[in-house]
């Protein structure tokens, strides 16, 4: 996107054991992560395009998710979100979406099997990101997400 960007990240944490302890982690260990991923992006950034200052408007937001449809729905959002944004008229078009490695064989960091199992297989995964996407479910969810 040109003005923000989907993350969605499984963080195992040991001492977060609720959604309860997570809200309340005084540490926050998955703050500091990506305050540290942020700034060093910014950084090389800064350098390779001899600017200076923030990239970034406003701290990242983030929510926990904490159910199966909520799960669902969001992979789906996310990989949908450049045509829902006017960046392409297709979301399969999206040369940087995770869509495209989801469906690919080649090599990849993407939990490729976990995420396609989640949708039991190739076929219904495609399938949900066909069917509409009904955002008045999913934007409860996430708008209004500051921790």
């Amino acid at each position: 996107m040109s003005n923000h960007l989907h993350l969605l990240v499984r963080i195992k944490d040991k001492d977060c054991q609720s959604s309860e302890d997570w809200q309340s982690s005084p540490t926050r260990p998955t703050s500091r992560a990506f305050a540290t991923l942020f700034s060093t992006y910014t950084k090389a950034l800064n350098k390779a395009y001899q600017r200076t200052g923030s990239l970034f408007e406003r701290p990242f937001r983030r929510k926990r998710v904490d159910s199966d449809r909520y799960f669902t729905y969001l992979v789906v959002y996310i990989h949908r979100n450049p045509q829902k944004h006017g960046l392409v008229d297709d979301f399969h078009d999206w040369p940087y979406s995770p869509y495209r490695a989801m469906l690919s064989d080649k090599v990849s960091h993407i939990r490729r099997l976990d995420v396609l199992g989640w949708f039991d297989g190739r076929a219904s995964f495609e399938a949900a990101h066909v069917a509409l996407l009904d955002e008045g479910v999913i934007e409860p969810l996430i708008t209004n997400d500051r921790l």
